[in-house]
């Protein structure tokens, strides 16, 4: 603004210096309390997340139907149908091919066990043979007998679970498309809902902040789908010159595992080890050189990858990105892990923009002078 009834407007103290310590404390401690709050209601925050996504894959062919001239809510109600039509379908297919293979399936992971249990048992070998205090401990025989157990085991005590586990969130995941029509169709109320409520003061610093945040949302899941392209590119070059089959599947299923951090992270080196020591059982080799790549592309990814990509969406610096993983991991464990860096970019728009209505007298003194005319013009004739 340049001028208000003729008079020069002062610039805020803080217009572009950001939030400060206390602020940013404040941020920190928000975001703690909310990984906490969350994590004993993810039966809703799995859906609405899920309802996120959708919404900002499909609001790009509704805005399309709107530019045509289609209204927002038949638009909103037709591209939902179709996602979910195509889901279905998609869905039926799948369990089709799978429940066709579901004993080579079966088989397969069973031989995968097998090989990394004897490259497991190889190492140790190696290991006992040159530290005499592991062959007395007898570490190779203890593991390889649990091993035994625990592939003979697996089905039953991991997958099966596992399986059920699935079902039970199954009603929550449908969820997420009901969540996502109305995202898509009441968007703009709920914003119009939200800036009603507060002081005509404040009314651009809240049209701001709503703006920031849809593209702090925004921002960090398109970082993620970067930051997987990234991680399947330099993790299946590496494989693919290893020569190990499959190399830019394994890429892509390790990638899209490494969205949870630290846990798909191991999951997916796991994977990678599995394959390694069963399609090449006499070269042990070739699993420790598949580590040792996935450990390069995992520090690629912890240090220049994240920060380069969901880091740089969120605006938020690569010592704080790295440090607040480990926070979110030790406050709310693995859900943590996925919501600490969505919900500190949230918390950091909201916080700046408080620091900012807060430190900024002409706003300040907008909002004293309205209460003053409205107070005068409530009391006007009880005199």
């Amino acid at each position: 603004m340049s001028a208000v009834n003729g008079a020069s407007t002062p610039v805020a103290a803080n217009g572009a210096a950001g939030p400060g310590p206390i602020a940013w404390a404040a941020i920190f401690t928000a975001t703690c309390l909310l990984l906490l709050a969350l994590n004993h209601i993810l039966w809703l925050v799995v859906p609405a997340l899920m309802a996120l996504v959708l919404s900002y894959a499909l609001y790009p062919p509704m805005r399309r139907l709107m530019y045509a001239g289609v209204a927002r809510e038949s638009a909103a109600a037709l591209v939902t149908f179709v996602f979910l039509i195509v889901l279905v379908a998609a869905t039926l297919a799948l369990l089709s091919w799978a429940g066709a293979r579901a004993s080579d399936w079966q088989t397969g992971v069973e031989r995968y066990l097998r090989g990394g249990a004897l490259f497991l048992e190889q190492t140790l070998a190696v290991l006992e043979a040159r530290w005499s205090v592991l062959a007395r401990a007898h570490l190779s025989s203890s593991v390889t007998a649990w091993l035994n157990e625990f592939s003979s085991t697996f089905m039953e005590r991991q997958v099966q679970p596992l399986a059920v586990s699935i079902l039970s969130w199954l009603p929550a995941a449908l969820l997420g498309p009901f969540f996502a029509f109305f995202f898509l169709r009441d968007g703009r109320r709920f914003h119009g809902f939200i800036a009603r409520a507060v002081p005509n003061a404040y009314f651009e610093k809240t049209l701001d902040l709503l703006h920031d945040m849809h593209h702090t949302g925004r921002a960090y899941f398109t970082g993620l789908v970067k930051l997987a392209a990234l991680d399947t590119l330099a993790l299946g070059l590496g494989l693919w010159a290893l020569g190990l089959p499959g190399a830019w599947l394994l890429a892509l299923i390790a990638a899209i595992l490494a969205w949870v951090p630290f846990v798909g992270s191991i999951a997916g080196c796991l994977l990678v080890v599995l394959v390694a020591a069963t399609d090449f059982p006499k070269d042990p080799g070739m699993a420790y050189w598949a580590i040792a790549l996935f450990v390069a592309v995992r520090m690629l990814d912890d240090f220049v990858f994240l920060p380069a990509t969901v880091g740089k969406s969120l605006n938020l610096h690569p010592l704080v990105s790295v440090l607040m993983l480990f926070v979110g991991g030790a406050v709310a464990g693995v859900p943590g892990l996925a919501l600490v860096l969505p919900l500190l970019g949230v918390a950091t728009v909201v916080g700046t923009a408080l620091s900012e209505i807060l430190t900024d007298r002409r706003l300040l003194a907008r909002h004293a002078y309205a209460r003053r005319l409205r107070t005068e013009q409530a009391a006007a004739d009880l005199a």
